[in-house]
C-alpha cells in the first residue's frame, strides 16, 4: 500500500501532489538571504505530514492547524488517493468544516480528480467518523497488524519532528505503557497477547487492592478478626432474642435481677476502687505541693553581710563567694527536682480528671439503675427496656455491617492472591518468550535488529543494538543504542541527530522485515538530513534508494541547505523524485498559497 495523490477542492491555494512509487522529495528552497540562518521557515514541509495524518482520519484536535485557524481552512476539502495491495486505488474524502463525515471511492486507475464527483458516485458518502475508521481499516487490509487497527502503526511511518525524540514511544503514546508496548512487541515479533494479559491482570489486581484498602478505611483502619466479630454478634443476637421475649411477656423480673447484679458486682465495686485510687492520688498531690513549697532557699548572702557588719564581724571575700557558689549549686539541684515534681503533679492531676469523669458517669448509671429497681411503674420499665433494645439492635446492625465488610475483604484477599499468581505466571511466560525470540536467529525480532544495525552502520560506520528485555515487573523495556568499536553502548544515541537516525533506521527495518506481509509500504521522514555531515547524508540517501528495491516508498523533506555538497553539476535528486518544491520568495512558494498563520 502506497500513497498516490493528495489534492483539495481549492487548487489555487493547495496544489495537487502526485507521489511516485520510490523516493519522493519535498524540497524547501531558501532563496532570501535573511532566512538562511532561521531554524523554521513555515513553508509547509512539516505540515504535509500532518495533512497526510488528517487524511488518514486522525481525531479532531483543536490545536491542529486546520481547526486552530478554522476561519482560513473551513472551506477546504482534502482528497487522499492510496494505491492498495491489489494495484487498485481508494480515495478518501475529508473536509475541514464537516471533519467527521468521510467519503470513499474505489477505482482502478490512479491520479484521478474527484473534486467534482457527484454524491451518488461515491461508494460510501458521509460515513460517521468511527465507522469510517473501521471501513478504512478493512479497505487497507493491513492484516499483519491485526488485531490492532491501522492507525496504531501509522505514527511510526508518519513521524512528526516531535516523534524523533524517542525511537519507540511516539507522541500520541504519551499515556500508559499498556497503550503501546503490547503493539510494539507484536510489531517486533513477540507474543503480544501475553503482554496485554499481563497489563490487564495488573490493572485488575490494582483495582482489587484499592477496593480492599477502601474497605479497611470503612472499618476505621482497624481490621478485627472475623471469628471475634462472629462471636460477639452471636452473643448480642442471643441477648436481643432473650430481651425481646421478656418485652413480649411484659416480665421484668430477670431484668431487675440483672440490674441488681450489675449494680452490686460491677458498678459499686468499680466506684469503690476508683474512690480508693482518687484518695491515694490526692495524698500524692498534697505531698508534691508541700515539697514544692519547701524547696526554697531562704539564705541571702547580702542580708547576712549586712547583719555581720552590724555585729562588727567581717563577712566578705572568699567566705561570701563560697556561700554564693553553694547557693547556686543547691538552686540548680532544686530546679531539677522541681521539674520532676511538677511533671508528676501534672500526671496526677490528669489521672484525677479521668477518675472523676468515670465516677460521675458511674454515679449517673447507678442512679438510673436504682431508679429502675425502685420504679413500680411497669410502663416506665417497659420504655427503658425498649430503649436498651434499640441500642442493642444498633450494635447488632453495626456488627453485621462490619462482618459483611470483613467477608468481602477476605474474598478480595483471595482474589488478590489468585490474580498475583496469574500475573506471576504470565510474567514467567513473557520472560521465556523474550528469551526465545532473542536466541532464535530466524525470529522476526532478530531479522529486524540485523536490518536496524545494518542501516546505522552503513550511515555512521558504527553498529547499533536493538534490545528488548523484561524488567523486574515483567514489563518489556525497549532500547536502541549505538555501539563503539568494542561493542559497548555509547551515549551517541542521546544526541538529537543520532536519535533521529535511530528512528529512521527502526522504521525502515520494520518495513523491510514485513515486506512480504500485508503491511504499509510507505514512510514519511521530515527533515531527514538535518545536522548530518555530507558523507553521512550520502550514506543515508544510498540506504533510502536501496530500500526502493524492497518495494518501499519514501517521502522525505529537507531544505536546500541540507543537501550534500557535490562537485560539478551533478544533482542530488532526479527531476521525477522532487515531487514538490517550496520557497520563501512569496506566498506561491508555500504549501498553502496564503499568508502564514
Amino acid at each position: 500500500m502506497k500513497l498516490s495523490k493528495l489534492y483539495s477542492n481549492n487548487p489555487e491555494q493547495f496544489q495537487a501532489i502526485d507521489f511516485i512509487p520510490g523516493l519522493n522529495v519535498v524540497l524547501a528552497d531558501i532563496r532570501l538571504p535573511q532566512n538562511r540562518d532561521k531554524d523554521t521557515h513555515n513553508l509547509g514541509k512539516t505540515t504535509l505530514g500532518r495533512l497526510l495524518d488528517f487524511a488518514f482520519l486522525s481525531k479532531r484536535d483543536p490545536k491542529f492547524f486546520l481547526f486552530k485557524h478554522v476561519s482560513q481552512f473551513q472551506g477546504f476539502i482534502f482528497f487522499l488517493e492510496v494505491e492498495l495491495e491489489d494495484a487498485s486505488f481508494v480515495t478518501i474524502r475529508r473536509g475541514v468544516k464537516e471533519a467527521t463525515k468521510i467519503s470513499f471511492k474505489k477505482h482502478e486507475a490512479g491520479h484521478q480528480d474527484f473534486t467534482t464527483l457527484a454524491p451518488f458516485e461515491w461508494d460510501h458518502l458521509d460515513v460517521p467518523f468511527e465507522r469510517a475508521r473501521v471501513l478504512l481499516d478493512g479497505i487497507l487490509d493491513w492484516r499483519a497488524l491485526k488485531p490492532w487497527p491501522y492507525r496504531q502503526a501509522l505514527g511510526y511511518f508518519l513521524r512528526s519532528q516531535e516523534d524523533y525524540r524517542e525511537v519507540f514511544q511516539l507522541r500520541k503514546f504519551a499515556s500508559k505503557h499498556a497503550d503501546w508496548k503490547p503493539f510494539l512487541a507484536y510489531l517486533l515479533g513477540f507474543n503480544a497477547k501475553l503482554i496485554t494479559e499481563h497489563y490487564e491482570k495488573e490493572q485488575s489486581l490494582t483495582k482489587k487492592q484499592d477496593t480492599a484498602q477502601t474497605i479497611k478505611n470503612e472499618l476505621g483502619g482497624s481490621v478485627e478478626d472475623i471469628s471475634k466479630i462472629e462471636g460477639i454478634l452471636l452473643l448480642k443476637q442471643k441477648d436481643a432474642e432473650k430481651r425481646q421475649n421478656l418485652l413480649d411477656a411484659f416480665d421484668f423480673q430477670i431484668q431487675d435481677e440483672d440490674c441488681t447484679k450489675a449494680l452490686v458486682d460491677d458498678i459499686d465495686e468499680r466506684i469503690a476502687t476508683l474512690n480508693s485510687e482518687r484518695y491515694s492520688l490526692n495524698q500524692t498531690k498534697k505531698k508534691i505541693i508541700a515539697s514544692l513549697e519547701d524547696d526554697q532557699i531562704l539564705f541571702n548572702p547580702d542580708d547576712a553581710q549586712r547583719l555581720f557588719a552590724e555585729a562588727g564581724v567581717l563577712f566578705q571575700g572568699q567566705i561570701k563567694k563560697d556561700f554564693q557558689q553553694l547557693i547556686a549549686f543547691n538552686r540548680a539541684i532544686t530546679e531539677e527536682r522541681r521539674g520532676y515534681l511538677q511533671e508528676e503533679r501534672s500526671e496526677v492531676e490528669t489521672e484525677l480528671k479521668r477518675i472523676n469523669a468515670e465516677l460521675n458517669s458511674l454515679g449517673k448509671k447507678r442512679s438510673e439503675m436504682l431508679a429502675f429497681l425502685s420504679d413500680t411503674d411497669v410502663f416506665s420499665k417497659y420504655k427503658q427496656f425498649s430503649d436498651e433494645m434499640v441500642t442493642l439492635r444498633a450494635d447488632i446492625a453495626s456488627l453485621e455491617r462490619q462482618r459483611g465488610f470483613l467477608h468481602r475483604l477476605q474474598e478480595l484477599r483471595a482474589e488478590v492472591r489468585t490474580l498475583t499468581e496469574e500475573r506471576n505466571s504470565l510474567q514467567a511466560l513473557i520472560e521465556v518468550d523474550v528469551e526465545q525470540q532473542n536466541a532464535d536467529q530466524e525470529s522476526l525480532f532478530s531479522i529486524i535488529r540485523l536490518y536496524f544495525s545494518e542501516i546505522v552502520e552503513e550511515v555512521v560506520d558504527r553498529k547499533a543494538l536493538l534490545s528488548v528485555s523484561p524488567n523486574q515487573f515483567g514489563h518489556l523495556e525497549f532500547k536502541a543504542e549505538i555501539l563503539d568499536g568494542s561493542g559497548n553502548a555509547t551515549s551517541a544515541d542521546m544526541g538529537h541527530t543520532y536519535r533521529k537516525l535511530l528512528c529512521i533506521a527502526f522504521d525502515l527495518a520494520v518495513l523491510r522485515a514485513h515486506a512480504n506481509d500485508k503491511f504499509p509500504r510507505f514512510v514519511y521522514q521530515d527533515g531527514v538530513f538535518e545536522s548530518l555531515d555530507d558523507r553521512k547524508k550520502e550514506n543515508l540517501l544510498a540506504v533510502i534508494r536501496r530500500y526502493e528495491e524492497f518495494g518501499l516508498q519514501s517521502i522525505i523533506t529537507l531544505i536546500d541547505a541540507d543537501l550534500p555538497k557535490r562537485t560539478g553539476d551533478e544533482p542530488v535528486f532526479t527531476t521525477n523524485e522532487i515531487i514538490l518544491t517550496l520557497h520563501d520568495e512569496s506566498e506561491q512558494g508555500r504549501l498553502f498559497k496564503m499568508n502564514s498563520w
